[in-house]
Protein backbone atom coordinates (compact mmCIF):
# COMPACT_ATOMS: atom_id res chain seq x y z
CA UNK A 1 0.00 0.00 0.00
CA UNK A 2 1.47 3.05 -1.27
CA UNK A 3 2.59 5.52 2.05
CA UNK A 4 0.21 9.09 2.34
CA UNK A 5 2.69 12.10 1.18
CA UNK A 6 4.18 13.41 4.01
CA UNK A 7 2.75 17.14 4.51
CA UNK A 8 5.33 19.88 4.24
CA UNK A 9 5.34 22.09 7.37
CA UNK A 10 4.57 25.21 6.11
CA UNK A 11 5.93 28.97 7.32
CA UNK A 12 4.23 32.08 6.91
CA UNK A 13 5.92 36.00 7.26
CA UNK A 14 3.68 38.82 8.41
CA UNK A 15 5.25 41.55 7.33
CA UNK A 16 3.99 44.92 9.28
CA UNK A 17 5.20 47.68 6.87
CA UNK A 18 4.81 51.37 6.76
CA UNK A 19 1.91 51.63 4.34
CA UNK A 20 0.70 47.64 4.09
CA UNK A 21 0.42 44.91 6.73
CA UNK A 22 0.76 41.69 5.09
CA UNK A 23 0.38 37.48 5.74
CA UNK A 24 2.89 35.53 3.05
CA UNK A 25 2.37 31.85 3.69
CA UNK A 26 4.71 29.70 2.22
CA UNK A 27 4.36 25.67 1.28
CA UNK A 28 7.79 25.08 3.14
CA UNK A 29 11.29 26.57 3.91
CA UNK A 30 12.95 25.76 0.35
CA UNK A 31 15.50 27.30 -1.71
CA UNK A 32 12.20 28.01 -4.21
CA UNK A 33 9.22 28.92 -2.33
CA UNK A 34 6.31 28.43 -3.30
CA UNK A 35 3.33 30.85 -2.46
CA UNK A 36 0.21 28.87 -0.93
CA UNK A 37 -1.39 32.01 0.43
CA UNK A 38 -0.66 36.15 0.18
CA UNK A 39 -3.08 38.72 1.67
CA UNK A 40 -2.17 42.29 2.80
CA UNK A 41 -4.46 45.20 4.37
CA UNK A 42 -3.74 48.87 3.30
CA UNK A 43 -3.57 50.40 6.77
CA UNK A 44 -1.02 53.51 6.12
CA UNK A 45 0.47 52.87 9.77
CA UNK A 46 3.24 55.51 8.40
CA UNK A 47 0.75 58.00 7.06
CA UNK A 48 1.40 60.92 9.67
CA UNK A 49 4.85 59.56 11.21
CA UNK A 50 7.32 62.42 10.01
CA UNK A 51 5.00 64.90 11.04
CA UNK A 52 3.73 63.95 14.23
CA UNK A 53 6.08 61.23 15.48
CA UNK A 54 2.77 58.86 15.96
CA UNK A 55 1.35 56.08 14.79
CA UNK A 56 -2.09 57.13 13.31
CA UNK A 57 -4.85 55.89 15.62
CA UNK A 58 -7.19 54.73 13.06
CA UNK A 59 -4.14 53.09 11.02
CA UNK A 60 -3.02 51.25 14.13
CA UNK A 61 -6.74 49.84 15.00
CA UNK A 62 -6.80 48.68 11.16
CA UNK A 63 -3.33 46.99 11.55
CA UNK A 64 -4.30 45.25 14.81
CA UNK A 65 -7.63 44.11 13.04
CA UNK A 66 -5.36 42.98 9.91
CA UNK A 67 -3.36 40.79 12.51
CA UNK A 68 -6.41 39.26 13.96
CA UNK A 69 -7.53 37.71 10.89
CA UNK A 70 -3.98 36.81 9.87
CA UNK A 71 -3.23 34.70 13.24
CA UNK A 72 -6.40 33.09 12.34
CA UNK A 73 -5.95 31.72 9.06
CA UNK A 74 -2.46 31.06 9.99
CA UNK A 75 -4.45 28.93 12.60
CA UNK A 76 -6.75 27.64 10.07
CA UNK A 77 -3.98 26.26 7.97
CA UNK A 78 -2.17 24.72 10.46
CA UNK A 79 1.06 27.11 10.10
CA UNK A 80 3.71 25.57 11.69
CA UNK A 81 6.16 28.84 12.40
CA UNK A 82 5.46 32.06 12.16
CA UNK A 83 8.26 35.18 11.32
CA UNK A 84 7.10 38.59 11.92
CA UNK A 85 8.71 41.62 11.06
CA UNK A 86 8.22 45.60 10.98
CA UNK A 87 9.73 48.14 9.50
CA UNK A 88 10.34 52.46 9.15
CA UNK A 89 7.17 53.28 10.57
CA UNK A 90 7.49 51.13 13.74
CA UNK A 91 11.01 52.14 14.41
CA UNK A 92 10.59 55.62 13.76
CA UNK A 93 7.33 56.25 15.96
CA UNK A 94 7.07 57.57 19.56
CA UNK A 95 4.13 54.73 20.05
CA UNK A 96 5.61 52.30 17.99
CA UNK A 97 6.98 49.99 21.36
CA UNK A 98 3.27 50.08 22.21
CA UNK A 99 1.63 48.86 18.61
CA UNK A 100 4.36 45.62 18.51
CA UNK A 101 3.53 45.08 22.22
CA UNK A 102 0.00 44.87 21.27
CA UNK A 103 0.71 43.21 17.49
CA UNK A 104 3.07 40.52 19.44
CA UNK A 105 0.26 38.95 21.71
CA UNK A 106 -2.19 39.28 18.81
CA UNK A 107 -0.03 37.27 16.84
CA UNK A 108 1.90 34.81 18.98
CA UNK A 109 5.47 35.33 17.43
CA UNK A 110 8.00 37.93 18.23
CA UNK A 111 8.28 41.16 16.72
CA UNK A 112 11.63 41.63 15.04
CA UNK A 113 11.77 45.65 14.63
CA UNK A 114 14.40 45.89 11.43
CA UNK A 115 16.60 48.86 11.38
CA UNK A 116 17.22 50.51 8.51
CA UNK A 117 20.45 48.21 7.28
CA UNK A 118 19.33 45.20 8.45
CA UNK A 119 16.39 45.80 6.12
CA UNK A 120 18.72 46.95 3.18
CA UNK A 121 20.50 43.54 3.49
CA UNK A 122 17.42 41.30 3.93
CA UNK A 123 15.71 43.37 0.41
CA UNK A 124 19.39 42.69 -1.19
CA UNK A 125 18.95 38.33 0.17
CA UNK A 126 15.32 39.32 -1.28
CA UNK A 127 16.64 39.61 -4.82
CA UNK A 128 19.50 37.24 -4.47
CA UNK A 129 16.93 34.37 -3.97
CA UNK A 130 14.74 35.88 -6.70
CA UNK A 131 17.33 36.95 -9.66
CA UNK A 132 19.61 34.54 -10.92
CA UNK A 133 23.50 36.35 -10.95
CA UNK A 134 22.09 39.94 -9.95
CA UNK A 135 24.60 42.89 -10.29
CA UNK A 136 23.28 46.44 -9.72
CA UNK A 137 21.77 48.31 -6.84
CA UNK A 138 18.83 47.21 -5.10
CA UNK A 139 16.26 49.82 -4.24
CA UNK A 140 13.37 48.86 -1.64
CA UNK A 141 10.82 51.76 -1.72
CA UNK A 142 8.26 51.36 1.28
CA UNK A 143 5.89 53.54 2.85
CA UNK A 144 7.87 54.95 5.22
CA UNK A 145 11.92 54.81 3.76
CA UNK A 146 13.89 53.75 0.57
CA UNK A 147 16.74 51.29 1.31
CA UNK A 148 19.80 50.99 -1.08
CA UNK A 149 22.39 48.85 -1.47
CA UNK A 150 24.85 47.04 -3.63
CA UNK A 151 24.51 43.35 -4.79
CA UNK A 152 26.72 41.23 -7.34
CA UNK A 153 25.86 37.31 -7.65
CA UNK A 154 25.67 36.63 -3.99
CA UNK A 155 27.88 39.28 -2.02
CA UNK A 156 25.69 42.19 -0.82
CA UNK A 157 27.67 45.53 0.35
CA UNK A 158 26.80 48.37 3.24
CA UNK A 159 23.80 49.66 2.09
CA UNK A 160 22.03 53.03 3.40
CA UNK A 161 18.44 54.15 4.56
CA UNK A 162 16.72 57.09 3.65
CA UNK A 163 13.06 59.20 4.62
CA UNK A 164 11.76 58.80 1.16
CA UNK A 165 8.69 55.96 1.63
CA UNK A 166 5.88 56.93 -0.29
CA UNK A 167 4.01 58.15 2.52
CA UNK A 168 6.66 59.62 4.80
CA UNK A 169 7.65 61.51 1.27
CA UNK A 170 3.70 62.66 1.20
CA UNK A 171 4.15 63.52 4.85
CA UNK A 172 7.40 65.51 4.84
CA UNK A 173 6.34 67.57 1.87
CA UNK A 174 3.07 68.45 2.98
CA UNK A 175 1.59 66.85 -0.35
CA UNK A 176 3.48 69.36 -2.16
CA UNK A 177 4.82 67.68 -5.23
CA UNK A 178 7.60 71.07 -6.00
CA UNK A 179 8.85 70.35 -2.17
CA UNK A 180 8.58 66.60 -2.46
CA UNK A 181 10.64 66.90 -5.62
CA UNK A 182 13.57 69.40 -3.56
CA UNK A 183 13.81 66.65 -0.81
CA UNK A 184 14.46 63.59 -3.24
CA UNK A 185 16.86 65.80 -5.20
CA UNK A 186 18.99 66.99 -1.90
CA UNK A 187 18.68 63.19 -0.43
CA UNK A 188 19.75 61.46 -3.03
CA UNK A 189 22.54 63.81 -4.93
CA UNK A 190 25.19 62.57 -2.85
CA UNK A 191 24.43 58.86 -2.16
CA UNK A 192 27.70 56.93 -2.75
CA UNK A 193 25.81 53.59 -3.49
CA UNK A 194 23.34 54.95 -5.80
CA UNK A 195 26.58 56.14 -7.99
CA UNK A 196 28.19 53.18 -7.95
CA UNK A 197 25.51 51.76 -9.93
CA UNK A 198 26.28 53.45 -13.11
CA UNK A 199 25.47 51.45 -16.05
CA UNK A 200 24.34 48.70 -13.81
CA UNK A 201 20.86 47.67 -13.14
CA UNK A 202 18.76 49.21 -10.82
CA UNK A 203 16.61 46.24 -9.23
CA UNK A 204 13.22 47.70 -7.99
CA UNK A 205 11.45 46.37 -4.71
CA UNK A 206 8.66 47.16 -3.23
CA UNK A 207 4.68 47.61 -3.66
CA UNK A 208 4.65 50.91 -4.91
CA UNK A 209 6.90 50.16 -7.69
CA UNK A 210 5.09 47.12 -8.88
CA UNK A 211 2.31 48.82 -9.30
CA UNK A 212 4.54 51.45 -11.93
CA UNK A 213 4.97 48.03 -13.54
CA UNK A 214 1.60 46.89 -13.52
CA UNK A 215 0.89 50.40 -15.47
CA UNK A 216 3.65 50.33 -18.01
CA UNK A 217 3.00 46.56 -18.51
CA UNK A 218 -1.16 47.11 -19.45
CA UNK A 219 -0.37 50.45 -21.09
CA UNK A 220 2.64 48.60 -23.62
CA UNK A 221 0.77 45.68 -24.40
CA UNK A 222 3.27 43.68 -23.06
CA UNK A 223 2.22 40.05 -23.74
CA UNK A 224 2.78 38.74 -20.11
CA UNK A 225 0.98 39.71 -17.07
CA UNK A 226 4.47 38.90 -14.96
CA UNK A 227 5.96 41.45 -12.54
CA UNK A 228 9.21 39.25 -11.75
CA UNK A 229 11.76 40.33 -13.90
CA UNK A 230 10.18 42.48 -16.05
CA UNK A 231 12.68 44.63 -17.11
CA UNK A 232 13.07 48.26 -18.83
CA UNK A 233 15.54 50.66 -20.47
CA UNK A 234 16.21 53.00 -18.00
CA UNK A 235 15.66 55.87 -20.67
CA UNK A 236 12.12 54.61 -20.87
CA UNK A 237 11.50 53.76 -17.40
CA UNK A 238 12.69 57.46 -17.04
CA UNK A 239 10.04 58.53 -19.75
CA UNK A 240 7.75 56.80 -18.20
CA UNK A 241 7.88 58.36 -14.53
CA UNK A 242 8.01 61.88 -15.95
CA UNK A 243 4.76 60.88 -18.26
CA UNK A 244 3.47 59.22 -14.62
CA UNK A 245 4.00 63.00 -13.03
CA UNK A 246 2.38 64.71 -16.32
CA UNK A 247 -0.61 62.40 -15.20
CA UNK A 248 -0.87 63.52 -11.63
CA UNK A 249 -0.64 67.27 -12.10
CA UNK A 250 -3.89 66.74 -14.65
CA UNK A 251 -5.35 64.94 -12.11
CA UNK A 252 -5.53 61.73 -14.19
CA UNK A 253 -3.99 58.92 -11.87
CA UNK A 254 -7.98 58.05 -10.59
CA UNK A 255 -8.48 56.69 -14.27
CA UNK A 256 -5.42 53.89 -13.63
CA UNK A 257 -7.79 50.68 -12.86
CA UNK A 258 -5.18 48.26 -12.42
CA UNK A 259 -4.07 49.89 -9.18
CA UNK A 260 -5.94 49.94 -5.61
CA UNK A 261 -7.30 53.17 -4.68
CA UNK A 262 -5.42 53.34 -1.68
CA UNK A 263 -2.17 52.97 -3.62
CA UNK A 264 -2.88 55.33 -6.47
CA UNK A 265 -2.37 59.19 -4.26
CA UNK A 266 1.35 57.19 -3.65
CA UNK A 267 2.27 56.34 -7.36
CA UNK A 268 3.42 59.98 -7.80
CA UNK A 269 5.77 59.82 -4.88
CA UNK A 270 7.50 56.73 -6.27
CA UNK A 271 7.55 58.23 -9.62
CA UNK A 272 9.44 61.15 -8.30
CA UNK A 273 11.96 58.71 -6.66
CA UNK A 274 12.74 56.75 -9.96
CA UNK A 275 12.85 59.75 -11.89
CA UNK A 276 15.99 60.84 -9.85
CA UNK A 277 17.25 57.55 -8.84
CA UNK A 278 18.12 57.25 -12.76
CA UNK A 279 18.93 60.60 -13.15
CA UNK A 280 21.51 60.64 -10.67
CA UNK A 281 22.71 56.42 -10.56
CA UNK A 282 22.72 56.37 -14.53
CA UNK A 283 22.10 53.14 -14.09
CA UNK A 284 21.29 50.86 -17.75
CA UNK A 285 18.29 49.14 -16.76
CA UNK A 286 15.49 49.34 -14.47
CA UNK A 287 14.41 45.12 -13.52
CA UNK A 288 11.16 45.26 -10.84
CA UNK A 289 11.23 42.51 -8.26
CA UNK A 290 8.71 40.68 -6.35
CA UNK A 291 10.76 38.75 -4.04
CA UNK A 292 12.02 41.20 -1.29
CA UNK A 293 12.71 41.95 2.44
CA UNK A 294 10.43 38.56 3.48
CA UNK A 295 11.85 36.32 0.72
CA UNK A 296 15.54 37.57 2.10
CA UNK A 297 14.46 36.75 5.26
CA UNK A 298 13.84 33.52 4.85
CA UNK A 299 16.56 32.63 2.50
CA UNK A 300 18.93 33.88 5.27
CA UNK A 301 17.80 30.98 6.97
CA UNK A 302 18.49 28.32 4.78
CA UNK A 303 22.01 26.21 5.32
CA UNK A 304 24.81 27.80 2.79
CA UNK A 305 24.25 24.57 0.74
CA UNK A 306 20.71 25.40 0.06
CA UNK A 307 21.13 28.99 -0.84
CA UNK A 308 23.79 27.86 -3.28
CA UNK A 309 21.55 26.27 -5.13
CA UNK A 310 19.66 27.70 -9.01
CA UNK A 311 16.39 28.39 -7.61
CA UNK A 312 14.57 28.32 -11.32
CA UNK A 313 15.98 25.02 -11.24
CA UNK A 314 14.69 24.13 -8.16
CA UNK A 315 11.18 25.16 -8.68
CA UNK A 316 11.50 23.37 -12.03
CA UNK A 317 12.49 20.34 -9.96
CA UNK A 318 9.74 21.18 -7.74
CA UNK A 319 7.41 20.96 -10.90
CA UNK A 320 8.72 17.96 -12.06
CA UNK A 321 8.48 15.90 -9.28
CA UNK A 322 4.77 16.92 -8.71
CA UNK A 323 3.34 17.00 -12.93
CA UNK A 324 5.38 14.85 -14.71
CA UNK A 325 4.87 11.15 -15.17
CA UNK A 326 8.40 10.20 -13.63
CA UNK A 327 10.73 12.52 -11.94
CA UNK A 328 13.85 10.46 -12.87
CA UNK A 329 13.27 10.21 -16.51
CA UNK A 330 13.66 13.81 -16.37
CA UNK A 331 16.80 13.64 -14.65
CA UNK A 332 18.08 11.10 -17.53
CA UNK A 333 16.82 13.29 -20.62
CA UNK A 334 19.43 16.21 -18.83
CA UNK A 335 21.78 13.53 -19.54
CA UNK A 336 20.27 12.18 -22.99
CA UNK A 337 20.34 16.43 -24.36
CA UNK A 338 23.79 16.97 -22.60
CA UNK A 339 25.44 13.87 -24.57
CA UNK A 340 23.63 15.67 -27.59
CA UNK A 341 24.85 19.07 -27.22
CA UNK A 342 28.62 17.79 -26.59
CA UNK A 343 28.15 15.15 -29.95
CA UNK A 344 27.08 17.60 -32.33
CA UNK A 345 29.19 20.52 -31.03
CA UNK A 346 26.46 22.70 -29.96
CA UNK A 347 27.56 25.86 -28.57
CA UNK A 348 26.17 27.14 -25.21
CA UNK A 349 26.37 29.08 -22.64
CA UNK A 350 26.14 28.82 -19.01
CA UNK A 351 22.88 30.35 -19.29
CA UNK A 352 21.96 28.07 -22.35
CA UNK A 353 23.09 25.42 -20.69
CA UNK A 354 20.72 25.95 -17.38
CA UNK A 355 17.64 26.95 -19.15
CA UNK A 356 17.88 23.70 -21.23
CA UNK A 357 18.02 21.56 -18.11
CA UNK A 358 15.17 23.36 -16.85
CA UNK A 359 13.33 22.50 -20.55
CA UNK A 360 13.84 18.86 -19.62
CA UNK A 361 13.14 18.82 -16.18
CA UNK A 362 9.23 20.61 -17.78
CA UNK A 363 9.47 18.67 -20.49
CA UNK A 364 6.43 15.84 -19.33
CA UNK A 365 4.58 18.11 -17.38
CA UNK A 366 1.65 18.71 -19.75
CA UNK A 367 0.83 14.94 -20.26
CA UNK A 368 -2.48 15.09 -18.10
CA UNK A 369 -3.77 17.58 -20.38
CA UNK A 370 -5.29 16.67 -23.78
CA UNK A 371 -3.49 16.28 -26.13
CA UNK A 372 -5.05 19.13 -28.52
CA UNK A 373 -3.88 21.75 -26.06
CA UNK A 374 -0.85 20.29 -24.57
CA UNK A 375 1.22 22.87 -26.55
CA UNK A 376 -1.05 26.05 -25.54
CA UNK A 377 -1.40 24.83 -22.00
CA UNK A 378 2.19 24.36 -20.43
CA UNK A 379 3.28 27.42 -23.08
CA UNK A 380 1.23 28.97 -20.47
CA UNK A 381 2.13 27.84 -17.41
CA UNK A 382 5.64 27.97 -18.03
CA UNK A 383 5.56 31.55 -19.37
CA UNK A 384 3.50 32.98 -16.35
CA UNK A 385 4.98 30.52 -13.64
CA UNK A 386 5.14 31.96 -9.98
CA UNK A 387 8.64 31.49 -9.67
CA UNK A 388 11.84 33.22 -9.81
CA UNK A 389 16.05 33.40 -10.91
CA UNK A 390 14.93 33.58 -14.43
CA UNK A 391 14.23 36.07 -16.98
CA UNK A 392 11.21 37.10 -18.86
CA UNK A 393 13.24 35.96 -21.85
CA UNK A 394 14.56 32.82 -20.53
CA UNK A 395 10.63 31.46 -19.57
CA UNK A 396 9.93 32.39 -22.89
CA UNK A 397 12.88 29.95 -24.10
CA UNK A 398 11.96 27.09 -21.51
CA UNK A 399 7.66 27.53 -22.43
CA UNK A 400 8.86 27.39 -26.34
CA UNK A 401 10.98 24.42 -26.38
CA UNK A 402 7.99 22.45 -24.00
CA UNK A 403 5.37 24.12 -26.57
CA UNK A 404 7.13 22.51 -29.95
CA UNK A 405 7.51 19.20 -27.64
CA UNK A 406 3.53 18.83 -27.65
CA UNK A 407 2.60 20.57 -30.56
CA UNK A 408 5.49 19.93 -33.25
CA UNK A 409 7.17 21.63 -35.86
CA UNK A 410 4.84 22.28 -38.37
CA UNK A 411 3.59 25.81 -39.65
CA UNK A 412 -0.41 24.44 -38.47
CA UNK A 413 1.43 24.93 -35.12
CA UNK A 414 3.16 27.91 -34.41
CA UNK A 415 3.06 29.06 -31.10
CA UNK A 416 1.33 32.96 -30.24
CA UNK A 417 3.22 35.87 -31.88
CA UNK A 418 3.14 37.30 -28.04
CA UNK A 419 5.54 35.05 -27.07
CA UNK A 420 7.44 34.79 -30.20
CA UNK A 421 8.40 38.46 -29.78
CA UNK A 422 10.20 37.82 -26.28
CA UNK A 423 12.96 35.71 -28.09
CA UNK A 424 15.29 36.54 -30.65
CA UNK A 425 15.15 34.23 -33.94
CA UNK A 426 18.47 32.18 -32.90
CA UNK A 427 16.99 31.43 -29.51
CA UNK A 428 13.73 30.20 -30.72
CA UNK A 429 15.76 28.18 -33.42
CA UNK A 430 17.49 26.71 -30.11
CA UNK A 431 14.32 26.23 -28.48
CA UNK A 432 12.94 24.30 -31.86
CA UNK A 433 16.02 22.17 -31.86
CA UNK A 434 15.37 21.33 -28.10
CA UNK A 435 11.58 20.64 -28.88
CA UNK A 436 12.94 18.26 -31.48
CA UNK A 437 14.66 16.37 -29.41
CA UNK A 438 12.26 16.01 -26.63
CA UNK A 439 9.87 14.35 -29.38
CA UNK A 440 12.01 12.05 -29.93
CA UNK A 441 13.20 11.11 -26.36
CA UNK A 442 9.70 10.19 -25.15
CA UNK A 443 8.66 8.81 -28.42
CA UNK A 444 11.57 5.79 -27.52
CA UNK A 445 11.00 6.35 -23.93
CA UNK A 446 7.30 6.66 -23.46
CA UNK A 447 8.58 8.60 -20.38
CA UNK A 448 9.77 5.60 -18.41
CA UNK A 449 13.35 4.99 -16.79
CA UNK A 450 16.47 3.54 -18.46
CA UNK A 451 15.37 3.51 -22.15
CA UNK A 452 17.76 6.48 -22.73
CA UNK A 453 21.07 5.56 -21.10
CA UNK A 454 20.83 2.60 -23.52
CA UNK A 455 20.62 4.98 -26.64
CA UNK A 456 23.73 6.85 -28.21
CA UNK A 457 24.65 9.73 -30.23
CA UNK A 458 27.47 8.73 -32.68
CA UNK A 459 28.85 11.12 -36.09
CA UNK A 460 30.33 10.51 -39.25
CA UNK A 461 31.30 13.06 -41.49
CA UNK A 462 27.85 14.81 -41.68
CA UNK A 463 25.58 12.17 -40.44
CA UNK A 464 24.38 11.81 -36.91
CA UNK A 465 23.81 8.24 -35.83
CA UNK A 466 21.09 7.13 -32.60
CA UNK A 467 22.31 4.01 -31.77
CA UNK A 468 20.10 1.04 -29.82
CA UNK A 469 21.35 -0.80 -27.44
CA UNK A 470 20.57 -4.40 -28.59
CA UNK A 471 18.16 -5.01 -25.54
CA UNK A 472 16.19 -1.99 -26.85
CA UNK A 473 15.85 -2.75 -30.57
CA UNK A 474 12.38 -3.37 -30.59
CA UNK A 475 11.65 0.62 -29.81
CA UNK A 476 13.01 1.23 -33.40
CA UNK A 477 10.05 2.44 -35.55
CA UNK A 478 9.31 4.04 -38.59
CA UNK A 479 7.96 7.08 -36.65
CA UNK A 480 11.04 6.93 -34.43
CA UNK A 481 12.93 7.41 -37.55
CA UNK A 482 11.20 10.40 -39.26
CA UNK A 483 11.49 12.27 -35.69
CA UNK A 484 14.86 11.72 -35.15
CA UNK A 485 15.66 12.70 -39.24
CA UNK A 486 13.98 15.82 -38.48
CA UNK A 487 16.44 16.51 -35.08
CA UNK A 488 18.99 16.24 -36.89
CA UNK A 489 18.26 18.27 -40.04
CA UNK A 490 17.83 21.10 -37.48
CA UNK A 491 21.49 20.33 -36.79
CA UNK A 492 22.60 20.24 -40.20
CA UNK A 493 23.03 16.51 -40.32
CA UNK A 494 21.55 13.73 -42.08
CA UNK A 495 20.25 11.54 -39.37
CA UNK A 496 19.75 7.47 -39.12
CA UNK A 497 18.94 5.05 -36.76
CA UNK A 498 20.96 1.99 -35.48
CA UNK A 499 20.48 -1.02 -33.81
CA UNK A 500 23.60 -2.18 -32.24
Amino acid sequence: MKRPRKRASSVAVIDIGSNSVRLVVYETMARSLVTIFNEKALCGLGREVQSTGLLAEDAVTKALTALRRFRALCRIQQVERIFAIATAACRDAKNGPDFIAKAERICGAPIQILSGPREAKLSALGVISGIHNPDGIVGDLGGGSLELIDVKKSRVHSGVTLPLGSLALQDLSEKSLKRAERIVRDDLSGVAQLKAGQGRTFYAVGGTWRALARIHIVQSGYPLRVMHGYSLPAADALDFARRLRRLAAANMLADIEVVADARRPLLTYAALVLEYIIRVGRPKTIVFSTFGVREGLLYEMLPPQERAKDGFICAAQTLNGLLSRSARHAEELVAWTDRLVRVVKLRETEEDRRLRHAACLLSDIGWRVHPDHRGEETLSLITNGNFGSISHQGRAFVALSVFYRYAGLSEENEPPERVLGLVPPAMDERARLLGAAFRVAHLISAARTGVLPATHFRTQGRKLMLVFEHRMVDLVADRVGSRFKQLARLVGRAGSIVRK
